[in-house]
């Protein structure tokens, strides 16, 4: 078996003070948890979950690129 990377944006839930985390391109993997510890936990295993459920993800996951932070008046 080999080990892969996947990239998790993560962000906190104002209402609850959890940290949510979402594998990027990989949809409906995602979870949460009370801080990056408890989150990188669960996201290891809903990651594998997802993967067991469907393994064609691992070789299909878009190429990330990087994340960037913008501006905009509202």
């Amino acid at each position: 078996m080999n080990n892969r990377n996947f990239m998790v944006v993560i962000e906190k839930d104002e209402e609850t003070g959890m940290l949510v985390g979402e594998v990027a391109g990989v949809p409906g993997c995602h979870t949460q948890g009370k801080d990056m510890e408890e989150l990188m936990e669960h996201m290891r295993e809903v990651i594998q979950l997802c993967i067991e459920e469907t393994p064609e993800i691992a070789s299909r996951l878009p190429k990330f690129v990087g994340i960037q932070q913008i501006e905009v008046a509202v």
